[in-house]
């Protein structure tokens, strides 16, 4: 899922990673909405918050919501500098790790913080507020930088825009037997599923187990890193046995 980088990616690279990322973001933005009672997976909504803010002169606030879109910002341009300034086939793979890495750690952080030292202050909820921006900046970025826009899973205002016109495009029959767009098609619809399916599993698990949600959601992304971690490891294992087949059988 992280390892192969733009063209070089398939259609199951794409929807893998489409699927898990969309569910955690999922997760990820009804635990902030139950718990904070802001969006946190997209930066949309704040904008709207921010105008509305200035024009009523409440400038505190804005600067704290003009902060959470920087950040968001901030975390898609990190995820993008690692990939492109390590995009070398030794370095891609742990340049595509760190953002997940990143994002793990800013989710646990709020969730241990949440369990052992939130006093429901607003300065806190603020902070707070502002890490899972930045994780979910983390993934945006990562997601449409591999995957040359392709998958996008922090928001779906734009996957909607597309599978509209996706499936107006479908009313003709010469667009229905085009391969390229009927895979777009799957993909839209899994991650809209999956970004779902996320945040009612989100909803459920916190009214049971709280704030330890936030580790499900930690274990979800340990798993996208040790899942492409094997691959990896497997991928290596078969290229030196096929090196040495030809060394030894030369033909």
């Amino acid at each position: 899922m992280l390892r192969k980088f733009s063209n070089y990616r398939s259609f199951l690279d794409n929807i893998r990673l489409g699927i898990l990322t969309a569910f955690i973001a999922g997760m990820v933005n009804v635990i902030s909405v139950t718990i904070f009672f802001s969006f946190t997976s997209n930066v949309t909504g704040h904008y709207a918050i921010l105008a509305q803010e200035i024009s009523k002169g409440n400038w505190y606030q804005g600067a704290v919501v003009l902060i959470w879109i920087f950040l968001f910002f901030a975390g898609n341009f990190t995820s993008n500098c690692l990939i492109i300034h390590n995009n070398t086939p030794n370095g891609r793979y742990i340049a595509h790790a760190i953002p997940v890495f990143l994002e793990m750690a800013c989710l646990m952080f709020v969730g241990t913080y949440l369990q052992y030292f939130y006093t429901e202050s607003l300065q806190e909820t603020e902070i707070l507020v502002g890490a899972m921006l930045f994780a979910m900046g983390l993934q945006n970025g990562l997601t449409a930088s591999i995957t040359n826009a392709k998958v996008k899973t922090t928001h779906l205002t734009g996957l909607t825009t597309d599978l509209g016109i996706l499936l107006s495009m479908f009313t003709k029959k010469e667009y229905r037997k085009d391969k390229n767009l009927v895979e777009k098609g799957y993909l839209l619809f899994a991650i809209m599923l999956s970004y779902m399916g996320g945040g009612i599993a989100s909803g459920v698990l916190y009214l049971k187990i709280q704030n330890a949600t936030f580790i499900v959601v930690g274990t979800a992304l340990g798993i996208v890193l040790l899942y492409d971690y094997s691959r990896l490891q497997i991928t290596k294992i078969v290229f030196k046995r096929r090196m040495y087949n030809k060394i030894i059988k030369p033909n």
